[in-house]
């Protein structure tokens, strides 16, 4: 997920040409645990949305949500304060600086030591960040192409079973009163200390150790990865890249090349559509929103285990179907799902959560369940992992590690802008902030359907003349004397 440093990205044969690749049980560890990563973040997102509902956490930390004067607030303000919402959009933003500490450690010790430390100071309690963008990339370097979308999507199926982690977590621990939010809080450094664990049987890619000058290591590794001692062909076109990427002296200039703008403008719309579809607003404050439709703290933390074991299952949909149906597909079906529960959340919200309404009915409260269960699956088959995936494979090579760090640097600081702003939204927008989203969905589901080239089965050094060449928009500017700035 986030962050990450400017390491080549794995070789490609020439057209027509397939390595030998066998699926190892390095590759299979390997992936798992990196995308164990996912859990950790997951985790996080799933337990600032809960601990921050609990009334004995608001009591020691924003009182003044606490309405101990009687004072009758409207619904839709009573959570509307700075300091809540910063504690969840901390997260991000610690995680958009880590990732420029998470470059330099990247290039220079490689992926596997900065995760190790990565892990360490997760315990300790600051924010793993820096290593997320890693453990993605990690996956798409080992990974055969064949499956490379289903393992990608990994990750985030970890993140959603992190989430739904946290929601069990938080429902639990609710009722130890008054410290069950410290005990929340406490079990991240768990994970942490599992995933730190876990990244000892990570290997470290075989093009990382050859840009650090590792030969030797990395053709020993290469062999372990695939499952076969023939390898030649594919080292050598890692000492090639080597040499490439060695050659790029601006990595960030060579991105604003004529020929890798559309690369660079999808990559970034992405990460702004996946926020825009406001599911992480959801997701963050999803036990404040059930209370604010008049639920209970337990019935909305019972309520948010059953939205995130939703996402953990829907994300299953994706790693199956991601190499099958296609990007395109999944992304403009769940357009249509998401639209329409973020209309029926606008019209429920309209009808029965006045500035002054105490409760919500049986049949109602069951439809807004419904309607947030549509919402999560649609998002978690489709925008949840795709907006990694798709920026991961689409770059060619000399610009993929830079494109995929400004992507995921758009990414946390625009995921930090909604977790602080959102509470503010609801309060000022109202039902309207539901009709707000949907018009988003409509947005970014047309860009899908004019704009975004379909990447399922491309041989990643073929992107360019078999996907953005033809395309009817990008071909323009694929000419190839392109380079240019103009």
């Amino acid at each position: 997920m986030p962050a990450g440093g400017f390491l080549v990205s794995p070789p490609v044969p020439p057209s027509g040409v397939e390595y030998e690749a066998k699926i190892t049980t390095s590759v299979v560890l390997s992936t798992v645990m990196a995308a164990t990563g996912g859990l950790m973040f997951g985790y996080d997102i799933g337990v600032s949305g809960g601990v921050t509902s609990m009334h004995a956490f608001q009591r020691e930390f924003f009182p003044s949500v606490l309405k101990h004067d009687g004072k009758k607030e409207s619904n839709y303000c009573k959570y509307d304060n700075p300091g809540l919402q910063l504690f969840t959009s901390s997260l991000y933003l610690a995680g958009f600086t880590a990732t420029l500490f998470a470059s330099y450690t990247t290039r220079r010790l490689g992926r596997r030591p900065t995760m190790l430390m990565a892990g360490a100071f997760f315990i300790m309690g600051a924010i793993f960040n820096g290593a997320a963008r890693n453990l993605a990339m990690l996956i798409v370097e080992i990974a055969p192409t064949r499956i490379r979308g289903g393992l990608n999507v990994l990750f985030q199926l970890n993140i959603s079973i992190g989430i739904l982690f946290a929601n069990v977590v938080n429902y639990g621990t609710d009722r130890i009163r008054p410290w069950g939010w410290r005990l929340s809080l406490f079990l991240a450094g768990i994970l942490g200390a599992l995933f730190t664990l876990g990244v000892l049987l990570v290997v470290d890619t075989p093009n990382s150790l050859v840009e650090r000058g590792r030969l030797e290591v990395g053709k020993a590794t290469l062999k372990k990865i695939r499952g076969t001692d023939d390898v030649e062909p594919e080292f050598n076109a890692i000492m090639e890249a080597s040499c490439i990427a060695r050659e790029v002296k601006n990595p960030f200039r060579n991105l604003l090349l004529r020929r890798n703008r559309p690369q660079l403008v999808v990559a970034v719309l992405l990460q702004m559509f996946q926020q825009l579809t406001g599911i992480n607003a959801i997701m963050f404050y999803a036990p404040l929103l059930f209370k604010t439709l008049g639920f209970k703290t337990d019935a909305a933390l019972y309520y948010a285990v059953i939205i995130g074991a939703v996402h953990v299952l829907s994300t299953l949909v994706s790693v199956c179907a991601v190499d099958r149906a296609g990007r395109r597909m999944l992304l403009l079906e769940a357009g249509v799902y998401m639209f329409l529960s973020q209309a029926a959340f606008a019209v429920i919200f309209r009808i029965k959560v006045t500035d002054d309404a105490d409760d919500i009915n049986r049949a109602w409260a069951i439809m807004v369940v419904a309607m947030v269960g549509i919402f999560t699956s649609s998002f978690a088959w489709s925008w949840g992992p795709l907006g990694w995936l798709i920026p991961s494979e689409m770059f060619p090579l000399e610009a993929r590690a830079t494109g995929q760090s400004v992507a995921v640097c758009t990414n946390l600081l625009l995921t930090f802008v909604m977790a602080q702003s959102f509470l503010s939204m609801l309060c000022h927008l109202k039902h309207s902030i539901f009709a707000f989203f949907a018009a988003w969905d409509v947005v970014m589901s047309l860009f899908v359907l004019f704009f975004l080239p379909e990447t399922k089965n491309v041989p990643i050094e073929e992107m360019r003349d078999r996907v953005w060449k033809k395309h009817w928009f990008w071909k323009r500017f694929m000419n190839d004397n392109g380079g240019g700035n103009n």
